[in-house]
C-alpha cells in the first residue's frame, strides 16, 4: 500500500522458538520509535496501556473534582523548586520561564471560588537525566477545597488501586525484582521515624550545623549552599528512600522543606505533607496546602536566602500568587503525581525512556543513513 525504501529490522526466530536479529539496542530504539513499535509488539503494549492509565485517572477524578484545565506552560516567574529551561517572548520582549509545576494557577483557580480542579500537565526541569528523570515530563495534579493532607492520603490510594485494576486487570505489578501491590490502604510513616530508622539520628530540634555534621558524619557529600530543608533530604535520599518498597506514604516533612505546605496542626517545627514512595522512587507529592498570605511571605523570603547563599533551586516571590492568597483561600489540599513513573510501574519498565514516544537525547553525531 506504500512505497518502502528501507526494510523493517524484523526478528528471526528459529524452530525451537530462539530469537535473532532482534531490534532491541535502546538508542535506536529510542531514536526510531516508529520502526520500535512496529516491529516490538510489547512495545506498542506499554504506550496502550499508558492510554488506559490516563483514561482511568480522569474517570477517578471526576467523582471529586468538575473542572479539567489546559493552564500556561511559560510563566513570567520561576514557579518551583527545580532549575528552568528559560526562553524569550520576542513580541513582549520579556524572559520567559518554562512550567516546573502548575500549583500556584490551580491554587489561584480555588481562590477565584472552584471547589476542585486538575490538569495533566506537561512540565519541563532543566536538570540532570537518569533512568527516572527526564527534562520534559508529565505530571497530574489536583487541588479539593475544605480538604486536607489525611483525606487527600485516602484519595490516593483509593486512586492508585482503581488505576491499577483498570491497567493491568489486578492490583499487584511486577516492577524488576519486587512485586509491587497497590491494593489500599497502605503504610505510614513519619520522615523523622524513617530517619531514626534507618539511620539513628533524630533531626528533631536539631540546628543546620547539628544536621550538616551528621550528613557527613553519614557519607553524604553536602556543602555550604545547602540549608536545613535540604540537608534532610539528602539524607532520606541517601539511607532511606531505597529501602520503602511497597507503597508508603511518608509524612510530616520538616517546614524548611516545604515552602508551600502549611503548618502540622500539633509540632510547628513540621508540614502537613506526604509523598508516596514505590520501589525507592517517589511517584506522588502532597500538602495541606499553606493558605495564611503572611507565612507564605515569610517562607518566600527564606527561599530568597537559600537563593543568595547558591541554591539554584530555591524558590522565587510570586507576589501576584500572595496577592491572591490576601483575598482568601479556603482550606485546601493538593496532590501531583508523576505520571510517567507511575506508568513504568505498572508496566515493569526500568528507564523512563522506556513509557515515553521520543525522549530527549543528544543529536546524532553522523548524519541519518
Amino acid at each position: 500500500m506504500s512505497k518502502t525504501l528501507r526494510p523493517l529490522p524484523l526478528p528471526k526466530t528459529d524452530e525451537d522458538g530462539k530469537v535473532y536479529d532482534a531490534f532491541n539496542d535502546a538508542e535506536l530504539r529510542y531514536r526510531m520509535r516508529y520502526v520500535d513499535l512496529v516491529v516490538n509488539p510489547h512495545v506498542k503494549e506499554v504506550f496502550v496501556k499508558r492510554t488506559k492509565l490516563f483514561n482511568a485517572m480522569r474517570t477517578f477524578l471526576t467523582t471529586e473534582v468538575t473542572l479539567k484545565l489546559k493552564l500556561p506552560s511559560c510563566n513570567l516567574f520561576q514557579v518551583g523548586a527545580a532549575r528552568p529551561f528559560i526562553t524569550h517572548h520576542n513580541s513582549l520582549d520579556i524572559p520567559l520561564y518554562m512550567r516546573i509545576a502548575n500549583e500556584l494557577y490551580l491554587k489561584r483557580l480555588i481562590v477565584g471560588g472552584f471547589d476542585g480542579v486538575y490538569e495533566f500537565s506537561k512540565n519541563f526541569r532543566n536538570e540532570g537525566m537518569d533512568r527516572t528523570h527526564n527534562p520534559e515530563f508529565t505530571a497530574m495534579e489536583i487541588y479539593v477545597a475544605y480538604k486536607d493532607y489525611n483525606w487527600m492520603m485516602e484519595f490516593t490510594e483509593n486512586l492508585l488501586e482503581y488505576c491499577a485494576l483498570q491497567v493491568n486487570g489486578t492490583t499487584d505489578a511486577t516492577f524488576g525484582e519486587y512485586n509491587v501491590n497497590f491494593k489500599a490502604p497502605y503504610a505510614r510513616v513519619t520522615m523523622t521515624d524513617a530517619i531514626i530508622q534507618f539511620t539513628g539520628f533524630d533531626i528533631s530540634g536539631k540546628s543546620e550545623d547539628e544536621i550538616r555534621k551528621a550528613a557527613l558524619g553519614m557519607g553524604i557529600q553536602v556543602d555550604d549552599t545547602m540549608g536545613k530543608g535540604k540537608l534532610i533530604d539528602e539524607i532520606f535520599g541517601a539511607k532511606c528512600e531505597g529501602n520503602f518498597i511497597q507503597p508508603t506514604f511518608i509524612t510530616d516533612y520538616p517546614k524548611e522543606m516545604s515552602p508551600l505546605c502549611k503548618e502540622h496542626r500539633s509540632n510547628p517545627e513540621l508540614t502537613e505533607r506526604f509523598e508516596l514512595m514505590v520501589c525507592g522512587k517517589e511517584i506522588a507529592n502532597a500538602y495541606s496546602e499553606l493558605n495564611d498570605p503572611i507565612d507564605q511571605r515569610e517562607r518566600f523570603e527564606a527561599q530568597l536566602k537559600l537563593a543568595d547563599r547558591g541554591d539554584d533551586e530555591a524558590m522565587f516571590i510570586d507576589n501576584d500568587f500572595l496577592r491572591a492568597l490576601e483575598y482568601g483561600m479556603p482550606p485546601t489540599s493538593g496532590l501531583g503525581i508523576g505520571m510517567d513513573r507511575l506508568i513504568m510501574f505498572l508496566t515493569n519498565n526500568q528507564s523512563i525512556q522506556e513509557v515515553l514516544f521520543f525522549p530527549q537525547m543528544r543529536p546524532e553525531k553522523n548524519k541519518l543513513n
